[in-house]
């Protein structure tokens, strides 16, 4: 009798080719790894803007940028842009988030879009709607910024580090003289001096985009009357200037609610020169001389052209340090990936809110009434072992520190003024409810809530990234 053989050559390659074919035909999910590409682009906006007082044409960060970079791993894609502007209008959240998925083909919340906060953008008042020309032509430069992105993707590789830069620090302070609450260097006071850095490169080595988040108001521009990136623009174009392959640089603001630039002298002076007040060499009183000029209680004159000058050279120098704390960080990051999940979550969580009854900037208690619930947009956008997180508002440093004392993952970032604008105005932590500053006075939001909703919420959020990919 003969006995039948199995023909396990012929079964294992009928196997080998059913799970081929399995692996083939299961749709790619957000969770999948892949290989990843990368691409950016930057579109200039300045055109878009109105000033006072005309370009000198000496300086870079006289130009105004949208600035994207666009990633993809085979399974999904996602976008993170940045744009010299004040703020993000919900209206171009709403209207650029839309565009940009549609033309990636990916989930909105893949997307993290947010602003310089430089003061000296010259966008327009107030919050235009969908509708309104300057936001159709802003979101048409934005999506184009993707779009030429998308057109550059290319093999490439991830890489997180962090850095320091003590350029920053806390701006609520006591008077000296008044001992009441006012706007001024506190360096006792807590300031986060981390710089995040989130590098893209080619197999080779080469930059594509860097990614940079840092903690620090660009304030230096504020009723300048002429059209500034102030130092994040400045950063910008001194990395993209720096390597051959002229990578696009990206800044975003970290929690900056209560964070100023350590030296304001030479913006001072700029004030102090379109008001009038004589200009001594000396560090002026900021409060006293902005206050002039930002509530019209003198004529504004143009400044002093060599006062102008003194400004503008310092903001470039600010951004110049910044760029060389991002280079050494870039330079020293050496592990890399292409190997990635991507993937978005974003959701609103609300808070009591207040109006105010009273008037007075800062240095006063100030009276209220209750008011309707403050929706405040949070967000997770995952990159490897990476999390940019996101809140639509700018948000006092001690927030962050929770965060980073909750979150499950060690590289977690803390994107502010992003993907729109939350009706809530400064978000200070509860501690600092107490500060009687115009941030605080200012906030739309009852104290008890939004810190707890913030850094629990961004924590938990990134929990579920990592719970996900498992």
């Amino acid at each position: 009798m003969r006995v039948a053989r199995w023909n396990w050559r012929g079964w294992s390659l009928a196997m080998m080719l059913f799970l081929v074919v399995a692996v083939a035909a299961r749709p790619a999910t957000a969770a999948d790894k892949g290989s990843l590409r990368a691409g950016a682009a930057r579109v200039e906006i300045t055109q878009l803007m109105k000033a006072d007082l005309p370009a000198t044409g000496k300086f870079d960060s006289e130009h105004l940028y949208v600035r994207a970079i666009v990633i993809d791993n085979g399974a999904t894609r996602a976008a993170i842009l940045d744009a010299d502007l004040g703020h993000l209008l919900e209206s171009i959240w709403d209207s650029v988030s839309k565009q940009i998925a549609a033309e990636l083909n990916c989930p909105v919340e893949n997307i993290v879009i947010s602003a310089t906060h430089t003061h000296s953008s010259g966008m327009p008042d107030g919050s235009p709607g969908v509708d309104d020309p300057w936001v159709k032509q802003f979101s048409a430069a934005a999506t184009k910024a993707v779009h030429d992105a998308k057109a550059k993707l290319e093999p490439a590789r991830v890489g997180f580090g962090k850095g320091f830069s003590y350029l920053n620090v806390n701006r609520d302070a006591i008077h000296p003289q008044t001992h009441l609450w006012t706007q001024a260097p506190n360096l006792n006071a807590y300031s986060d001096k981390t710089v995040s850095v989130l590098k893209f490169v080619r197999p080779t080595g080469e930059p594509i985009a860097v990614y940079v988040n840092y903690a620090m108001h660009a304030i230096d521009g504020y009723l300048v009357g002429f059209l500034s990136s102030d130092f994040p623009g400045a950063m910008d174009n001194y990395i993209e200037d720096a390597f051959p392959s002229h990578p696009v640089a990206i800044f975003s603001q970290s929690a900056s609610g209560d964070q100023n630039p350590l030296y304001l002298r030479p913006a001072t002076n700029l004030l102090a020169s379109r008001s009038g007040v004589a200009v001594t060499g000396d560090d002026l009183v900021r409060e006293s001389v902005e206050e002039p000029v930002r509530d019209n209680k003198v004529p504004v004159k143009a400044p002093d052209p060599a006062v102008r000058e003194h400004l503008e050279r310092f903001m470039e120098s600010e951004g110049a340090l910044l760029g060389e704390e991002v280079i050494r960080v870039m330079t020293l990051t050496t592990k890399t990936s292409d190997d990635v999940r991507i993937q978005g979550e974003q959701k609103t969580v609300s808070c009591p809110g207040r109006k105010r009854t009273d008037s007075g900037r800062e240095g006063m208690t100030g009276s209220y009434v209750d008011a309707g619930p403050v929706a405040i947009r949070l967000g997770v956008l995952g990159i490897g072992d990476v999390a940019l997180t996101s809140v639509d508002a700018e948000i006092y440093s001690r927030i962050l520190a929770r965060l980073k004392a909750e979150t499950p993952l060690a590289n977690t970032v803390l994107v502010t003024i992003a993907n729109g604008r939350a009706d809530s105005g400064y978000i200070p932590d509860d501690e600092s409810f107490g500060h009687n500053t115009f941030q605080v006075l200012a906030s739309h939001l009852k104290v008890g809530c939004a810190e707890n909703a913030i850094a629990d919420g961004l924590a938990e959020m990134v929990g579920d990234y990592l719970k996900s990919g498992k």
